[in-house]
């Protein structure tokens, strides 16, 4: 295979990044933008030692999974993967994704129920994040093209609710007129760096946080969103002025309203700051968390331990079924928020600890406060031994895994497995349609001595 080749192939198959995959003469073929099923006339762009990489010179018969993209910015924004795909495809794609994962990395082999697709595929996220830039002399914002920091300008976003697409707009309008500059990321120079949004979807509220790298006067700018949009609760300032690609600095203060919005998950009064995680997808989260809670098989004796807590969320929303909740969280500031929540939803019997996951499981093991479950939801990168380890010391009944990456979720459960835990069950959650990720909920049952 040379490079500029055309040849013809079938995509038999779809990577997470959206990339078709098909075979010539033995070598697998990435190409962008195809469904399976696809037949094309392809152009080789690239050539490696046993893959290639292609791109479409022409659909010759095209797949049953294929639509016409409905987003003008797909798909040079990297926000999404699947706008090609009917969303049943992308459904049938990351259920295969995830069975591969754990078939083929942890070679575990139990129960996989059907993905839980969304309701709502478009429209749900209750967070915006628009990187400011200057195109012909005039600020604008929108979001990275993939695998860059090259803003492909915009806000209009089908993931996004239409209300922030136009408060973004409205803020742009507004530094445009008062001649804030946006921020340049290679000569450091400029004031504004990000358009920052939330939404409570629950009671409706909504944060506006700009990031800049310096105060500046935002004189009016409160009277001007406050005035168009009343669902506004909190209008923030945050200070990074970093050479960083970490969205938020460490100093925030209230230029009109609230520090924080309130939301309402699983019946829990949650409190939202600028730093605070929250799922993006609010709705969708309830339903995977009531997942993790049928996995667990809570009947209010129990000790519960929730590592990789956040704010939180997860172990609150099973606090009532349980006898104790313990939560752990590296980060002060979500400890804190954890313990805010708690005390708004009037729930008593939780404690939430600041600790590396594996270290605070490692001294409560010591201090012979061993849980009948533990709840784990860790970062992309997944659990350490260290983690793992003292959870099988822990000796819990069960464990349930909820992870945003079923690589290293198969890689954690396979090391549990080999570490008297047997996978019982496992089930794809598509917190994120359109886009590459999704969610893994997995119960892990101890082997009786």
């Amino acid at each position: 295979m040379q490079k500029n080749e055309i040849i013809e192939i079938e995509i038999t198959d779809i990577t997470s990044e959206g990339n078709g995959v098909g075979r010539h003469e033995g070598m697998a073929v990435f190409v962008p933008q195809t469904a399976v099923g696809d037949v094309i006339e392809c152009k080789i762009v690239k050539v490696l030692k046993s893959y290639a990489y292609g791109i479409v010179s022409k659909i010759l018969k095209p797949s049953a999974d294929r639509i016409e993209p409905d987003c003008p910015l797909f798909p040079k924004c990297g926000g999404c993967s699947f706008r090609h795909l009917s969303y049943e495809a992308e459904l049938r794609a990351k259920q295969k994704f995830v069975r591969d994962a754990f078939t083929r990395i942890g070679k575990i082999d139990c129960e996989f129920e059907p993905i839980l697709g969304c309701e709502n595929p478009d429209g749900y996220r209750n967070k915006a994040q628009y990187p400011v830039s200057e195109s012909d002399g005039e600020m604008i914002c929108g979001f990275y093209a993939k695998r860059s920091h090259r803003i492909i300008g915009g806000t209009k976003c089908r993931l996004l609710p239409e209300e922030l697409c136009s408060i973004a707009e409205s803020v742009l309008e507004f530094c445009r007129k008062s001649n804030i500059s946006a921020y340049n990321e290679i000569t450091r120079r400029g004031v504004l760096r990000h358009i920052y949004l939330r939404k409570a979807p629950a009671t409706g509220e909504i944060m506006v946080c700009l990031v800049v790298t310096r105060k500046c006067d935002f004189t009016g700018l409160a009277e001007k969103l406050t005035g168009e949009f009343p669902a506004i609760k909190s209008i923030v300032l945050n200070v990074n002025p970093d050479n960083t690609n970490v969205i938020l600095g460490k100093k925030t203060e209230i230029i009109w309203g609230a520090a924080k919005i309130t939301d309402i998950m699983c019946g829990n009064v949650i409190s939202i700051a600028p730093e605070a995680f929250y799922q993006i997808n609010s709705p969708q989260a309830e339903r995977l968390y009531g997942i993790a809670e049928e996995y667990a098989g809570l009947k209010g004796t129990e000790n519960l331990l929730d590592l990789y807590c956040g704010a939180g969320t997860i172990g609150l929303s099973m606090a009532e079924n349980v006898k104790k909740l313990t939560g752990v969280e590296i980060v002060p500031q979500a400890v804190e928020n954890a313990k805010e929540n708690a005390e708004n939803s009037g729930i008593d019997n939780a404690e939430f600890i600041c600790a590396d996951a594996g270290r605070a499981a490692e001294r409560l093991m010591q201090c012979g406060e061993c849980p009948d479950v533990v709840i784990m939801d860790p970062p992309r990168k997944g659990c350490d031994n260290l983690t793992l380890d003292s959870v099988v010391k822990m000796n819990p009944e069960k464990i349930v895994m909820i992870s945003c990456n079923p690589s290293t979720a198969a890689r954690d459960c396979a090391y549990l497995s080999e570490n008297k835990y047997l996978p019982v069950k496992v089930r794809a959650v598509d917190l994120f349609p359109r886009t590459g990720h999704v969610e893994t909920v997995v119960l892990m049952s101890r082997v009786k001595d």
